[in-house]
């Protein structure tokens, strides 16, 4: 699983026909104290998530087994919405050094 906030939408009037009525949102990835990662990706919503909200992100055969998309021509899908995160001291030491190289 991965970590992302929602940032945008897709909007597309031509898809595949499996897709139709599918909200389709734009993630970035983020480490777990929030702080954006490389990349974004295009995911179906399966959690009805809203714009800067934390989710919870699967891909792969993760995503075509998730509520909604099964047997759809989906990569990455939104699974859960996330109200919290926390991490051990060890490794939130470790988050804290990352981040200052």
């Amino acid at each position: 699983m991965i970590l992302g906030r929602i940032v945008g939408t897709v909007v597309s009037t031509r898809k595949d026909p499996r897709l139709e009525g599918k909200k389709l949102l734009v993630v970035k990835p983020i480490s777990p104290d929030g702080v954006d990662e490389s990349g974004y990706v295009v995911a179906v919503d399966t959690v009805d998530a809203g714009f800067r909200e934390t989710v919870l992100l699967v891909s792969g055969s993760s995503a075509r087994n998730a509520s909604e998309c099964k047997d759809r021509p989906v990569d990455a899908a939104i699974v859960g919405i996330v109200d919290t995160v926390h991490m051990d001291a060890q490794h939130e030491g470790e988050l804290a050094a990352a981040r200052r190289k």
